[in-house]
């Protein structure tokens, strides 16, 4: 896709996200046999609904009928959230990260797998998982150590407030015991 293509697009297209409360993050056009995909990733501080990218699909269509922003070949618009994996680039990616566990490719070298605690203008803070029964580290990394970064998936961790309502829920089952 073109810079002017882009650009357009972005002008065009950042109203219409920016009234429904979402970042727009990526517009991509690439071919797809005779037809072109447009995709735009659109994200929020709360993640987006499916309603919402239903909407802003529709809103995005009328828009894009009413210019000739595309051209005149056949296009597929689809208007999604990021991957759970997405790489984070932007600040408001590691805030909306924290809490999560993140690989990092550090700049001087290496990785690093860790989960941020916290997040400011300068970098973030981070629990380094202990191996082999030790205990979590606490590590500060900043911005600018960080050749790029993505949220590693976990599935099998369990949530700590569930995790503390259970153990307040067992110790007030004992004491009525």
């Amino acid at each position: 896709m073109s810079t002017t293509q882009s650009e357009r697009l972005r002008g065009l297209l950042e109203p219409l996200v920016g009234a429904k409360d979402l970042d727009l993050e990526e517009i991509t056009v690439t071919p797809a046999g005779k037809r072109r995909v447009l995709r735009v990733v659109v994200d929020s501080d709360e993640g987006v609904q499916l309603d919402t990218c239903a909407e802003l699909s529709r809103e995005i269509s009328e828009k894009l009928d009413e210019t000739d922003a595309m051209g005149n070949g056949e296009y597929v618009l689809e208007v999604t959230s990021p991957g759970a994996d997405r790489p984070l680039s932007e600040h408001r990616h590691y805030v909306r990260a924290t809490g999560r566990l993140v690989k990092f490719q550090l700049t001087e070298g290496g990785e690093l797998i860790a989960r941020i605690l916290k997040v400011d203008d300068e970098g973030l803070d981070l629990e380094v998982p202990g191996v082999k029964g030790r205990k979590p580290t606490s590590r500060r990394l900043s911005f600018d150590s960080v050749a790029k970064a993505r949220v590693e998936i976990e599935f099998n961790r369990k949530n700590k407030d569930v995790d503390d309502a259970d153990v307040d829920a067992d110790a007030d089952a004992k004491k009525e015991a």
